[in-house]
């Protein structure tokens, strides 16, 4: 199959804010925001990090810390096949966010922070968080342990990767990532203020000049409601490309403005036709100055008092 030139996402910058009364509340929300997709010509519905969080808002009483991470993982199964058929039925790619699973290690259940990539011909992609929040490794709360690997994606023509949040502001992973060729990378992200968003939307910038491509960045926006308390957060969405001239010179494909909060289950940005085809083409050559994927192995750093 030929490639794509253009791709078509929208990115969900989902609020935490309203209320759930149980997994088919959520997956019916999903239904719904995957056929308007369908009905604009959209390829990929995404959802931010953590957006599994939302669930807690209908979670037992009496859940604090681990138990928390606990059962969000024992919904996770049910929530992934309650909108699988959606993503049949639509013919539109899903990054349905990131949720904990459990997974046996050594003998002991421990939980990842997995973003699931759902593609309409049925096959599902996982994707570990790399680089844990303070949150996330406070064990007073929920602890969570790294992933340990980054998966590769074919998809229609294309080579894409799932990185989490955090994982885009670390420049050596990027560098793991330059040789691969790869066509786009899909960036759930939660942040709870707007130092956080703006970190992870400038990092992600960066990334797609590093490796001439495009960048799509979604997070959550409002408070979440949980047995331990409430939590606030602040996001948007983005698509970046490299700042080329025959892209449109400033890196900007498609902005949604961050906010702290917002009505409804959050606002959608349709990022329509990202040029692909031309990102790969400048890999190949022709970009203003781009030498292609490039290792500082060889040199010497000469550090002087």
């Amino acid at each position: 199959m030929a490639a794509p030139t253009h791709l078509s996402i929208a990115l969900w910058a989902k609020s935490m804010t309203p209320f759930l009364n149980g997994i088919g509340a959520w997956a019916a929300e999903v239904d719904a925001e995957l056929m308007r997709a369908r009905t604009s010509g959209i390829d990929l519905l995404m959802l931010p990090e953590w957006m599994a969080a939302q669930w807690l808002s209908f979670a037992p009483g009496d859940l604090v810390g681990t138990a928390e991470v606990a059962w969000m993982a024992e919904q996770a199964d049910a929530a992934l096949a309650a909108v699988a058929s959606a993503v049949a039925r639509s013919g539109v790619a899903l990054c349905a966010g990131t949720m904990p699973m459990a997974i046996e290690v050594a003998g002991k259940i421990e939980h990842r922070n997995r973003s699931f990539l759902i593609l309409p011909d049925g096959r599902r992609f996982g994707q570990d968080k790399l680089t844990l929040t303070p949150t996330e490794r406070d064990r007073q709360g929920w602890w969570i342990e790294p992933g340990e690997s980054v998966e590769v994606i074919e998809w229609r023509g294309l080579r894409l990767a799932q990185i989490i949040c955090l994982d885009i502001e670390q420049p050596s992973l990027a560098a793991r990532l330059a040789p691969l060729d790869l066509d786009l990378l899909i960036v759930p992200s939660m942040t709870a203020k707007p130092s956080g968003y703006h970190r992870v939307l400038n990092c992600a910038r960066a990334r797609a000049v590093e490796l001439m491509l495009p960048v799509a960045v979604v997070g959550t926006v409002g408070t979440r409601n949980a047995p331990s308390g409430t939590e606030t957060n602040y996001g948007g969405a983005a698509v970046a490309l490299p700042c080329e001239e025959v892209l449109g010179f400033d890196g900007h494909h498609a902005d949604l403005a961050p906010v702290a909060e917002t009505d409804g289950p959050g606002a959608v940005l349709m990022a329509r036709d990202i040029p692909v085809g031309a990102c790969r083409k400048l890999r190949g050559g022709g970009a203003e100055v781009w030498t292609g994927p490039w290792s500082a192995d060889r040199l010497r750093i000469d550090a002087r008092s």
